[in-house]
């Protein structure tokens, strides 16, 4: 079976070395791509090669399509372009070629857009914290008044961005200049902002939110069209470098099943909460692999392998996870691949 993973995070290695781990007849190839000669996925694949990195949209479809035939691709794992890629399953079809996409081009689109995704999302599913989204400066002083009559620490985040980037708690007591000076991370001060808004005074929607100050809970999921495989909880350390524990919150089960049910998602994804005043919130759905689904399949069950079989048909292997278990990651220095250094 040769299964292709395209451009994405370089977090997928975990993936590719859970699928190898379990591959105990060989029949596995992994290939992946990427648009960089150095990428650190390739030391985990059988096979690799450099993609264009000029192309998206209906071209970089046209050259996935293209590749699969070339490489005789049995199943292909998408990472850049996965929407779009999901709305075109008949394309890859009609040469012999399975996809796996973790939901459908609505869902996918609806996810990666934080400000619609929380206004779609029915509370007896799950809970988000308060928020309200706003594009002008107008708007963000009158959501700042009204949550902060009833939180009180806001912070604020970009609709539409990954990794936490732009994410930032409003400071109502210092300037940058002291953050700076004691190294105070992910803040801003809200009379700064405010003033810079006075040259921007409209930007893409921003999410003006109560901060959820307690415990972060990322848990990876194996899914079959709506219907819950697995789920390892992994509990993070309030102190840095502490490592994190799988847990067991019945509360975050139960919204997982329901969020997985009602967005009828499928193969291997992240699902992310983090608790405040009034309990665990929802904070995003990740239609990918997490960075840390290597450290979740130390737990117990194998997520990739799962994933697997249930594309194949097979029964699902059946595993215990152990709950209560710490877990942690450790840098490990490697030598990257070097027969694309000619061409970069």
């Amino acid at each position: 079976m040769r299964i292709w993973f395209n451009k994405t995070f370089s977090t997928i290695s975990a993936v590719l070395n859970n699928l190898r781990q379990s591959d105990y007849s060989g029949e596995l190839t992994l290939i992946c791509t990427h648009v960089h000669a150095t990428a650190s996925a390739f030391l985990a694949a059988d096979e690799y090669y450099l993609e264009p990195d000029d192309l998206t949209g209906d071209a970089y479809l046209e050259w996935c399509v293209d590749f699969c035939r070339q490489h005789n691709v049995t199943l292909f794992w998408p990472g850049k372009e996965a929407a779009l890629i999901s709305k075109h399953h008949t394309y890859f079809q009609a040469i012999g070629v399975q996809v796996l996409s973790v939901a459908d081009y609505d869902t996918l689109t609806l996810l990666h857009d934080k400000a619609g995704f929380y206004a779609d999302l029915n509370p007896e599913i799950a809970k988000v914290m308060d928020f309200i989204a706003v594009n002008n400066s107008a708007a963000f002083d009158e959501a700042v008044k009204t949550l902060s009559a009833t939180h009180e620490t806001l912070c604020v985040k970009p609709a539409m961005s990954v990794f936490g980037l732009g994410f930032r708690i409003l400071d109502t007591q210092n300037d940058s200049i002291t953050q700076l000076l004691k190294g105070v991370e992910y803040q801003i001060p809200l009379h700064e902002l405010r003033l810079g808004m006075n040259n921007t005074p409209e930007f893409k929607t921003l999410l003006v939110m109560e901060h959820l100050g307690g415990h972060e809970w990322s848990v990876d999921c194996a899914a079959r069209h709506g219907d819950l495989l697995y789920a390892v909880q992994r509990k993070k350390s309030e102190l840095l470098g502490y490592g994190q524990t799988i847990d067991n919150n019945a509360e975050l089960h139960g919204m997982v099943t329901r969020l997985t049910a009602h967005y009828r998602l499928n193969g291997l994804f992240n699902i992310q909460f983090k608790e405040g005043v009034n309990g665990p919130r929802l904070l995003e759905i990740n239609p990918r692999p997490s960075g840390g689904v290597g450290m979740a399949c130390l737990a117990g069950v194998n997520l990739p392998h799962v994933v697997l079989q249930s594309i194949k048909g097979n029964a699902i292997p059946q595993a215990e996870i152990h709950y209560g278990l710490k877990v942690s990651e450790v840098n490990t220095p490697v030598v990257l691949r070097q027969s694309f250094y000619a061409d970069s």
